[in-house]
């Protein structure tokens, strides 16, 4: 196939450049930007690494493979790094005489300017930072002016800390003598009066093997020559002795070395370079390079080094001037490297080790510089010559263009990137003696136009010469001239020809193997820019099709990262090209899954820029390819990715723990034998771990592989169901195996439970289900135990049970005899009773789940608990003359209170999702022996769930209020879920039912029945162990479809053989067999559910990653609209700012707008930008104004249950548009977006939904939920009926500090301390106010009491202009000011509405509040406004409004949550307020602000 590719394509592809090809140069992501540096000042980190298990160059080139993926020879792998300073400052060493002046700055600190001891700290913190730039993974040592005792210390630590890898040991002798011409360097005795002599052999045996050393100081290549001296030695009497080096141990020859000058050579002491120019080129080169371009060259402008010093930018950023250099750096350096150097030794250098590979690409730099002074740099291995290579000259080329704007850019630049600080590898802006300013640039004149920077041609130039090198292209063979490799010796040293071409049939003298494109390297770079793209693209794949040896070369190059990377590019036109190129790859090298294994696998996190995306990336393709496909789960797991993703599942990355999880998740996926293998590492406890990870997605990944391991599918085959539990775990006892189950199902259903992520808990229901499926005979027992005691409870006086005799209380009879069956074992009574309580509180939890105030939640949650219930009335419990299944229930006469129920069941509940159910009857699916009680029980509601409704709150649900037709918002389109009926046929007419219905029962099952409750507990539990007897033995075998399933033709494929799928047990023995369920007869195997987690995760990697999104991308539609909201916003903060400061002195009286609503309008909240009110009523109806233009926006319903109000009601994320967040009397939180129906995004959406508050008080007269939102941190405070406020993390969507309120009372209002405060206030009901400090224990978290207001709070804000004080208002009128600094008494009161107050609000920008009076019976007609300013004693404005109602209102209140029927709030940034009335006006007023 790959042949036929070759000869269709051999003219070339011919692809034309799109959109892709176009676009703003600056258009980098965070993606793109992880791929130029490793570090914050890696300066050319751009070099890409790819492994894997083999590869092969060009066989014209060598004659001898050069791995591009594998471990090439000698490959080093740096560990830690000794950073040994011998300066000795202020002593000069006698064998060197210095120049008057000289260079003085080392690690660019001036060690004259502070004392000595301080100087050298400053010199060796300097240092650290700089080679922290170059790598921030290994661990570096300063060693500061060592004794020789401490410097062996130092060294044999690193040793054994360092074990098989590398040690980079740096030496700076500037203050010491010269190295010996026999091989030894000086460090100090301890009281520095000696300088003491090091011979290198004491120090290889201190470092052993392998090392990078660095040698900076005069004469230095003593040192190299004889390093290798005495390592050549050292190998050959280890050779000699011991038969070589062990396994995993490296010659010491092959260690490297970088030396600053020969053995007859000094340093140069030029004052306008540093003293550790050596040091300086290889740790800052940006730095070093404009220092050395601005010496030698003649700018305009007067441009000084100075000057330079402050090029805008961030190395980061190729948008910026800094970052372009950067780019072009790393570009020029590879590329003469790929030129100039070997194959072999291009692979070892700058292909292996991040360090290894920035400190062999700067040496060319110092090279450059350096033998400008006379001095030359050597290396071992040695090098040929570069500092005459051609690109050096494209390099001061592109300074020159640069520097050359820089006047404009330091006085005219307005780019906020461009002002970013210099973070390069030298630190500038913290190097001791420097005056380093921040802000590099200057703020334009407003009439003045910024300055546009003009971006070098350099790329662009290069494709072209790429182009021009292919146009003269076709075989690797060519004419010894130009284009032809150089003889050997000349630059590939040691590097034979060969002119012959494998494919070629007529071998011919006088052609030669063709020299590479000098170009190959800058090509790979360019790929990093999405404007060249494309262009790129097409050169390559142009190149690729000249045969095997140029795919060869791109191989070697490292292409392998890049091309991997844009695999996720969703553009149409990259896509052909990537498709050819890839092609041409995997026809050289097919072993495509073995790479992302090997990466995955590897520790070293420098092989790649942003490893951990790599390995998530690699985790991905992994799944993929496990998933469905047996033999992909076996590959691997033969290649270790299964250890490889546990050891990851704790990684920091989040991306990566995601993917691991879900890898794992595949890979188990209907494998038993990787199943027993994860058991026996503890997965699934590591799983059930990070289900307290802070990421969403990766608690959602831990319980989707939970999911996968429990019996669910992760097939991409919608009709493939799953099932059969965690498989056979042969290796476990039957027991432990079932408590194995029953552990992970209930640690994940304590651990998710509660969670804010609707994501979250929708994956839970999976895992539930799977263990539903298995052990449905304990579930059923659940059921009817809870049927039992809440019908207790509801036939007892006032809601609760008082039993008349025991015999009356059959669930405790049933579970005493239950346990009595175990006899005298304590441990075995004790154990069950553990398992069983396990088992209730996740039916519980199921019951909760299935009123889940996230439809999908609900609907999955109903499906399991429907199939439950009808297991339930299938069950030999109906026949139990004690039960009660075939009584229709009855409503308790005290609503307040559930049997055994916490808080979280008795609160009231949320409607069921706006998509019933249809209704089912028993009578018109499946025949049965139910008695017609039971039935008639049934047809009362749509579902088993909806009675169950019945059963946990206490109240009837009743169906959707058709009368006030309003369509409820769709829930956002992830997963949306499908209710399964638990019966298999549909509905149909009765006379059909009784023509296919089976013959009635017998006798034999009308007769009373002759067992107990515990006999039927009994056999449902031996049942649930029967199946799981047959799992286990039929567990070796593959899965099939059994014989028995003729008797179920609804039953899909991958479940397991009878039992499994059949509570009636064909194996099982015994009498008690007639008990089982016989769920074959009707029910339908609607478990385990399916989860589309997996499928909505891959969504990640066809999304943009190579480019930026659509807000981000400049000139797009979005990212102009959210640049001109900011400029907006910033506008209003300025306008009303200046308004704020005089607001406080004027009348608030000037009528704005009048609207009206249905309803009460209770609750208001002010957009602090867009023109927009929200609105809620008295129920559940939200209203969106645009109160400029008087115009209703929306209209949709919060979802809340009836009887309960939206009590709270906020606007969050306002910068960027904003989004509803609503807080209701049922504990409910809510989001929603596309409010706005003028932005064309859509209808309204629930983003989320959660419930706020899990114990919910129920009392005569609360507060419902009050909300409390801060922006800066993300953080939503939820308080209200209950005695405790709960914090949530909006980011990570868990719950985080309970805050014991240690009251009675509700809380009435909450409000956080602006800025970075932890502080907040809450106000009660019985008119206390606590101030409550995040940092505190548990137990001092109320720091401060106020008790002065004798009624109820009805809100409390913090001043607007005076920090420490806030203002309070009650019921009875009354405005309290208060110093939280000051002892616990008013400052000052306002007695303001002696018949009762309203609303009360205080503007956020100025010193002014309102209050609206209370409407009482003798004061209905009309409301008084009172808005007054904190610093006068008479009101700003005080003025009466029509509340518009007609009679003295019957019902003083429309809400129990809410004690007022107006309201009153402020705009949070401009000067108006608004006031709802009774009669549905809201009255927008303003102040009337005098003009200047």
């Amino acid at each position: 196939m790959f042949a036929q590719q070759n000869s269709t394509f051999r003219p070339g592809p011919r692809f034309t450049p799109g959109g892709g090809a176009s676009g703003s140069r600056g258009s980098d992501t965070d993606t793109e930007r992880d791929y130029r540096s490793a570090s914050r000042s890696e300066p050319s980190s751009n070099t890409r690494r790819s492994r894997g298990p083999n590869g092969t160059t060009s066989p014209e080139e060598t004659p001898y493979p050069v791995p591009w993926r594998g471990s090439a020879p000698g490959k080093l792998k740096t560990a830690n790094a000794a950073l040994v300073l011998c300066l000795n400052i202020d002593v000069d060493p006698p064998d060197i005489i210095k120049t008057n002046p000289c260079a003085v700055l080392e690690c660019w600190v001036d060690p004259h300017t502070m004392p000595s001891h301080k100087a050298l700290e400053a010199i060796g913190s300097n240092l650290q930072h700089q080679f922290e730039g170059l790598s921030l993974k290994i661990s570096y040592k300063p060693i500061l002016d060592p004794s020789q005792e401490d410097l062996k210390r130092f060294c044999t630590t690193l040793r054994n800390q360092s074990k098989d890898d590398a040690i980079l040991f740096y030496y700076n002798g500037h203050g010491v003598p010269k190295p010996t011409a026999s091989g030894e360097l000086w460090c100090f005795n301890r009281t520095y009066t000696q300088y003491i002599p090091v011979s290198l052999q004491e120090v290889q045996g201190w470092l052993g093997s392998p090392g990078v050393y660095i040698w900076d100081c005069s004469a230095a290549g003593h040192l190299l020559q004889n390093f290798n001296t005495f390592a050549e030695r050292r190998d050959h009497e280890i050779n000699m002795m011991q038969g070589g080096y062990l396994d995993g141990t490296q010659p010491m020859m092959n260690s490297l070395q970088l030396a600053a000058c020969a053995a007859n050579e000094q340093l140069p002491s030029c004052p306008e370079l540093p003293a550790d120019i050596f040091t300086s080129c290889l740790t800052s080169p940006i730095d070093i390079a404009l220092r050395y371009f601005i010496m030698n060259h003649q700018l305009p402008n007067n441009i000084t080094a100075d000057m330079v010093m402050q090029l805008p930018g961030d190395l980061k950023d190729r948008r910026t001037p800094l970052g372009e250099l950067n780019w072009i750096f790393t570009a020029i350096t590879d590329t003469i490297a790929w030129t100039t150097f070997s194959r072999d030794i291009f692979t070892r250098l700058y292909r292996c080790d991040l360090l290894i590979a920035s400190l062999f690409r700067n040496f060319l730099l110092a090279e450059r510089i350096m033998k400008n002074y006379h001095c030359t740099p050597h290396t071992y291995p040695p090098l040929p010559p570069t500092n005459t290579h051609p690109l050096w000259a494209t390099w001061d080329l592109a300074v020159d263009t640069c520097l050359r704007q820089l006047p404009e850019l330091l006085y005219k630049t307005s780019d906020p990137a461009a002002n970013t600080p210099s973070s390069n590898s030298g630190n500038l802006s913290n190097r001791t003696g420097q005056n380093h300013k921040q802000d590099r640039g200057n703020t334009p004149k407003p009439n003045e136009k910024p300055y546009a920077y003009v971006p070098s041609r350099f790329f662009a130039d290069q494709l072209t010469a790429f182009e021009v090198w292919i146009s003269r292209g076709g075989s690797a063979l060519t004419k010894r001239g130009p284009m032809s490799l150089p003889p050997a010796g000349d630059r590939y040293s040691g590097e034979p020809t060969n002119g012959r071409h494998e494919d070629d049939g007529v071998q011919e003298p006088h052609l030669v193997p063709r020299k590479p494109p000098d170009q190959l390297p800058i090509v790979l770079q360019v790929l990093l820019s999405q404007p060249h793209r494309l262009r790129a693209l097409i050169l390559l794949s142009q190149f690729v099709d000249l045969g095997p040896w140029a795919v060869h070369l791109v191989l070697t190059i490292g292409i392998f990262p890049y091309i991997s990377k844009l695999l996720l590019a969703p553009g149409q036109d990259l896509r052909p090209v990537l498709i050819f190129i890839w092609a041409r790859i995997l026809a050289v090298d097919p072993s495509g899954y073995r790479y992302f294994s090997n990466v995955l696998g590897t520790r070293d996190d420098d092989l790649l820029p942003n490893s951990s995306e790599h390995k998530a990336m690699c985790s991905f393709i992994l799944a993929a390819v496990s998933r469905d496909f047996p033999h992909g789960q076996t590959a691997c797991w033969t290649e270790r990715v299964f250890d490889n993703c546990y050891d990851r599942l704790e990684e920091p990355d989040f991306l990566l723990r995601q993917w691991t999880a879900l890898c794992i998740a595949q890979m188990w996926d209907s494998n038993d034998t990787i199943k027993v293998y994860g058991v026996d590492r503890g997965t699934q406890d590591m799983l059930i771990r990070i289900l307290l990870d802070d990421s969403a997605e990766v608690r959602c990944a831990a319980l989707y592989a939970l999911g996968t391991f429990m019996g669910a599918s992760g097939s991409s085959d919608p009709d493939k169901q799953g099932g059969g539990g965690s498989g056979s775990m042969h290796q476990l006892d039957e027991r432990d195996h079932f408590r194995m189950e029953v552990a992970v199902a209930t640690g994940a259903t304590l651990a998710i439970k509660d969670d804010a992520s609707p994501m979250c808990r929708k994956e839970l229901l999976v895992v539930i289900s799977c263990l539903v499926k298995e052990w449905r005979g304990y579930f059923v027992v659940c059921a009817w135990l809870y049927w039992e005691e809440d019908r207790k409870w509801r036939s007892g006086s006032g809601g609760h049970y008082h039993p008349q005799n025991l015999e009356e209380d059959i669930t405790n009879h049933a579970i005493g005899e239950w346990l009595d069956g175990f006899g005298d074992d304590e441990l075995l009574r004790e154990e069950n009773r553990v398992l069983l309580s396990s088992f209730f509180t996740i039916f519980v939890v199921l019951l909760d789940l299935s009123v889940d105030p996230y439809h999908e939640v609900a609907t999955n949650a109903q499906t399991i608990v429907d199939y439950i219930m009808a297991l339930l009335l299938e069950s030999p419990y109906t026949r139990l003359e004690s039960s009660s299944l075939d009584i229709p229930p009855t409503l308790p006469t005290d609503r307040k209170a559930s049997p055994q129920m916490s808080g979280a069941r008795s609160r009231l509940r949320p409607a069921s999702p706006g998509a019933l159910r249809p209704n089912i009857s028993r009578s018109e699916t499946m025949t049965s022996s139910i008695s017609s009680g039971v039935t008639n029980t049934i047809r009362r509601t749509s579902s088993f769930a909806n009675a169950l409704k019945t059963l946990a709150n206490g109240i009837a649900f009743p169906l959707p209020r058709m009368a006030e037709h309003v369509s409820r918002p769709p829930s956002p389109n992830l997963n949306v879920a499908q209710y399964t009926s638990p019966y298999s046929r549909p509905p149909t007419p009765q006379n059909a039912m009784r023509a296919t219905a089976p013959p009635p029962p017998t006798n034999e099952y009308q007769s009373p029945p002759d067992f107990l409750p515990r006999h039927v507990m009994e056999a449902l539990m031996e049942e649930d162990m029967e199946r799981l007897r047959a799992r286990r033995r039929a567990g070796i075998h593959p899965r099939r479809q059994h014989h028995h399933h003729h008797h179920h033709p609804h039953l899909t494929g991958g479940s397991l053989p009878s039992p499994s799928n059949s509570t009636f047990s064909m194996d099982s023995t015994g009498s008690s067999v007639i008990l089982g369920l016989g769920t074959g007869a009707g029910i339908r195997d609607a478990l385990p559910l399916k989860s589309t987690f997996f499928d909505w995760c891959c969504e990640y990697f066809k999304e943009p990653q190579m480019r930026q999104t659509e807000p981000d991308e400049p000139g797009s539609v979005q990212y102009n609209y959210q640049v001109w909201r900011q400029q907006r916003n910033e506008q209003i903060n300025v306008e009303t700012q200046s308004q704020a400061r005089v607001a406080a002195e004027c009348r608030w009286d000037r009528p704005v707008a009048t609207l009206h609503v249905s309803g009460y309008p209770l609750t208001m909240a002010f957009h602090s930008y867009d023109q927009h009110l929200m609105v809620a009523n008295e129920s559940d109806m939200i209203t969106v104004w645009d109160w400029s233009q008087r115009k209703r926006l929306n209209y949709f319903c919060n979802g809340n249950a009836r009887g309960t109000s939206i009590t709270s009601l906020q606007i969050i994320n306002q910068d960027v548009g904003g989004i509803i967040l609503t807080g209701a009397a049922d504990g409910v939180i809510r989001l929603f977006r596309n409010y706005d129906p003028c932005t064309d995004q859509g209808p309204v959406q629930m983003v989320s939904a959660f419930r706020g508050l899990n114990e919910v008080v129920q009392m005569k007269q609360g507060s419902g939920v009050v909300l409390d939102w801060k922006q800066s941190s993300g953080d939503l405070l939820v308080g209200g009926d209950s005695r405790v406020i709960k914090l949530w993390d909006a980011q990570t969507e868990t719950p985080g500090q309970d805050f014991d309120t240690k009251s009675d009372s509700p809380v009435t209002a909450i409000t956080s301390e602006q800025g970075s405060s932890q502080t907040f206030l809450a106000s009660f009901a019985d008119g206390e106010i606590k101030l409550f400090d995040r940092r505190m224990g548990e137990a001092d978290l109320t720091v401060r009491s106020y008790f002065e207001h004798s009624s109820w709070v009805q809100n409390v804000r913090w001043h607007p202009t005076m920090s420490n004080s806030f203002l309070s208002a009650s019921l009875d009128g009354e405005v309290k000011l208060w110093d939280i600094r000051g002892p616990p008494t008013t400052l000052k009161t306002w007695a303001l509405h002696s018949g009762g107050l309203s609303a009360f609000d205080t503007h956020p920008g100025t010193g002014v509040f309102a209050a609206s009076s209370a409407i009482t019976p003798t004061n209905w007609r009309s409301q008084r406004i009172i808005v007054q300013s904190f610093d006068q004693i008479p009101p700003l404005s005080a003025f009466n409004i029509s509340t518009g109602l007609t009679m003295n209102p019957v019902r003083t209140l429309p809400s129990p949550f809410l004690p007022r029927s107006s309201s009153l709030v402020f705009h949070p940034t401009e000067m108006l307020y608004g006031i709802g009335e009774p009669d549905g006006n809201i009255r927008i007023m303003g102040c009337k602000i005098t003009p200047s």
